[in-house]
């Protein structure tokens, strides 16, 4: 399975200061994610890397990127995506990017039984939850805790659940 290799870091909405600082609003995890990385690109395929410096403002990162040193230079960013490359952002173990997740088959971990795809991932705050998309096309939202995933195969395009009573319908 292909993995995209420059995934969305966040958008510039705007301008901060007369030296060519970007307001950016991570679409990552966090601002704090961007203000790690000291390299951005400007497309989604790598092609236009550049430098960055950034720090961490409320919830969003204010961002110098090398060579944008006016506010109207700036201002031409206003609404741009900013890329990340995923070598740069180190993953523990049990922890994904959530592209890698969308299109996963669920599958029982002890029956074999395929229940769906995932098709989103959301975070309540104590755990994320992911969005199981079924056959007939209804929606079940299974807790990402380890009681319930008992692994996740990117390379193989599988989740394995432990599912709880009454997680889908057909259940007691």
């Amino acid at each position: 399975m292909a993995r995209q290799l420059f995934l969305e870091a966040g958008e510039v909405v705007g301008t901060h200061g007369v030296r060519g600082e970007l307001r950016v609003r991570p679409e990552c995890d966090s601002p704090e994610v961007i203000a790690r990385l000291r390299t951005l690109y400007l497309d989604k395929n790598g092609t236009q890397p550049v430098r960055a410096k950034s720090r961490v403002h409320k919830n969003i990162a204010l961002v110098k990127l090398a060579g944008i040193d006016t506010v109207e230079e700036a201002s031409l960013l206003r609404g741009k995506m900013l890329y990340l490359h995923r070598k740069d952002v180190p993953l523990e173990k049990g922890q994904y990017f959530i592209c890698d997740l969308i299109g996963l088959s669920v599958v029982d971990d002890t029956l074999g039984t395929v229940y769906g795809k995932c098709t989103d991932v959301t975070s309540t705050g104590s755990n994320d939850v992911y969005h199981l998309k079924t056959p007939d096309g209804k929606e079940v939202l299974i807790p990402a805790i380890p009681d319930i995933i008992r692994a996740v195969d990117i390379d193989n395009g599988v989740i394995r659940i432990t599912p709880m009573l009454g997680l889908f319908d057909d259940e007691n």
